[in-house]
């Protein structure tokens, strides 16, 4: 499953919070900050997608991840990389280094990753 866009953007303050009441949440947020009820609602939908969970204390709730980011990012890469570039990592490595704007520094540093891992394999 997956989140939208405004649940991503949520999702990224509580990664960044770890744990958090509604109220942190809202302060995370810039100027013009949505409405409370907005992000009720994106918490409410967060919790049906099993993204997040709660603990009560009284009436509040105090919600946490229960999705690490990394884990998060690299399903979403991996079904980029399925869906529009035919399973083929090298097909989404070109495109990436070709349509992007990297620097040389940049894809030099990619290149010291990559050799690194060849050597870990």
């Amino acid at each position: 499953m997956q989140l939208s866009k405004t649940e991503e953007e949520l999702m990224n303050y509580l990664w960044k919070l770890e744990k958090a009441f509604m109220k942190d949440l809202l302060e995370a947020y810039p100027e013009p900050k949505p409405a409370t009820t907005t992000v009720a609602t994106l918490l409410k939908r967060m919790t049906d997608k099993k993204f997040i969970s709660y603990t009560l204390f009284g009436k509040s709730r105090e919600y946490y991840p229960l999705v690490k980011k990394k884990d998060y990012f690299s399903k979403q890469v991996n079904g980029l990389i399925k869906n529009f570039f035919n399973d083929s990592a090298s097909q989404f490595a070109s495109f990436f280094t070709k349509e992007t704007s990297l620097t040389k520094e940049e894809l030099e540093e990619l290149k010291v990753i990559i050799d690194k891992e060849i050597k870990n394999k």
